[in-house]
């Protein structure tokens, strides 16, 4: 890898999280997970409950690089159409036009999207999968870079369609956003209440960074990053314990392996290293594999939850030492 390309990949990158992290007080590795999707060219599914910044979190990283933003709020009575677009007679040319919906855009926001029905699921899921849009029986290819970040509620399930956990396998990492801690919450609330009217934190402080091609050019230096076969291997044997591992019903498939090692490469980028090492396995393996396992029945009434039974597997399961 040429040594000032990637000197040039790493000040963009610290700049960009130096931004980012201005806006979302207290949330240092939940912006870390998803800058690396981003670089590994995924989608992120953000959880958390109210107030805890999850649309500020995706405002603050759309308003870093000049690209598309779109925001759609999902509702019930939300159809397919009103995300990918739809064909519409123009009168004055006597002929059907197709308006494009806000799926094309380089990054989206998805706001509650477990409220959605299954049908409007099916074609945001399906968009971030193939990265085209059919509308009319013509194929629409959507823009480059293009990330889905989508948000959900876990506490309120009145009126809501969980996502499928086959549809749940698009997304690359799913991030759980957490109370941020004591010392980061009073920083907030000064930061928020200091001579502002309103209680939205002020994104005018956070600059436009990068261009889309920019981030394209990051992509690619992320999956030049160097992967040595015993890193490679631990990650498959991390993804293979799962499927018979005690107190899960369901392991990871091999597109959990795969996504290990695009977060890890990530990862390791944002460390400012050219080469994955078992920590950056270690630290993706909650946010890439807890959405792909299933807990058993016998979990579930224990109370146990997937990342108590993965920070186990992790530690009972041996590294590659150096």
């Amino acid at each position: 890898m040429n040594p000032e390309r990637f000197a040039q990949a790493i000040e963009a990158l610290r700049r960009v999280r130096e931004q980012v992290l201005h806006a979302v007080v207290g949330q240092d590795d939940t912006v870390d997970t998803v800058l690396a999707a981003l670089l590994a060219g995924g989608h992120v599914l953000l959880e958390g409950v109210p107030g805890l910044g999850k649309t500020l979190l995706v405002r603050a990283l759309a308003k870093t690089f000049s690209g598309q933003f779109s925001r759609v709020q999902f509702t019930p009575d939300l159809m397919p159409a009103d995300v990918t677009g739809h064909a519409l007679f123009d009168l004055k040319n006597q002929d059907f036009i197709v308006r494009h919906g806000p799926i094309f855009a380089n990054l989206v926001l998805a706001d509650e999207i477990n409220r959605a029905p299954a049908k409007t699921q099916a074609a945001l899921l399906e968009a971030m999968q193939e990265r085209q849009v059919t509308i009319e029986g013509e194929t629409h290819a959507l823009p480059a870079p293009f990330m889905v970040l989508a948000t959900q509620n876990p506490i309120d399930q009145e009126g809501t369609y969980p996502l499928p956990e086959a549809q749940l396998d698009r997304f690359l990492v799913k991030v759980l956003i957490d109370y941020p801690a004591a010392a980061d919450e009073v920083a907030l609330v000064r930061q928020v209440t200091s001579g502002q009217v309103g209680d939205a934190l002020d994104l005018s402080t956070v600059g436009t960074l990068l261009r889309p091609e920019t981030i394209n050019a990051l992509q690619q230096i992320t999956a030049e990053i160097t992967v040595d076969d015993q890193v490679l291997d631990y990650a498959v044997r991390i993804v293979r314990a799962t499927r018979d591992w005690p107190g899960l019903s369901m392991g990871a498939s091999p597109r959990g392996a795969i996504g290990l090692v695009r977060v890890a490469r990530a990862l390791a980028l944002l460390g400012e290293r050219d080469f994955v090492t078992p920590d950056e396995i270690k630290r993706a393996a909650l946010p890439v594999l807890r959405h792909r396992v299933m807990l058993a029945p016998e979990s579930e009434l224990e109370g146990l939850s997937a990342d108590r039974l993965l920070v186990g597997l992790l530690e009972q399961l041996p590294a590659p030492r150096a």
